[in-house]
């Protein structure tokens, strides 16, 4: 087969999954509960964020949190401080994708 698939975790409790990790991009799988939070951090690569379940709340450099729903894409520039936190009553699901793969990219700030 030339084509490869990848499983991911089917789960309502907190995960945070390395899903492909190549020489050209870099994709994560991640479930949050409501009320629950990733930890803070600094964009490493060029990010997409691909929401497929309940609200994803972000903050970047310390600004102030806007609520991106299931079925938005958000990009995220290299190098930005990202809060990432789940506000909703819903489970928060998605997928991160970066690329360049960040093992190609310069070194990020300190938080």
């Amino acid at each position: 087969m030339i084509e490869k698939s990848y499983a991911i975790t089917k789960t309502d409790t907190k995960t945070m999954e390395k899903i492909i990790d190549d020489e050209r991009v870099n994709i994560n799988h991640i479930v949050v509960p409501a009320g629950d939070a990733v930890k803070t951090h600094v964009s490493n690569s060029y990010v997409h964020q691909i929401i497929v379940r309940g609200t994803l709340s972000l903050s970047l450099e310390d600004g102030p949190f806007t609520d991106y729903p299931s079925g938005t894409i958000v990009a995220v520039p290299f190098n930005q401080k990202m809060v990432i936190e789940n506000h909703g009553s819903e489970i928060l699901e998605f997928f991160v994708v970066k690329a360049p793969n960040p093992r190609d990219m310069p070194p990020v700030k300190a938080l």
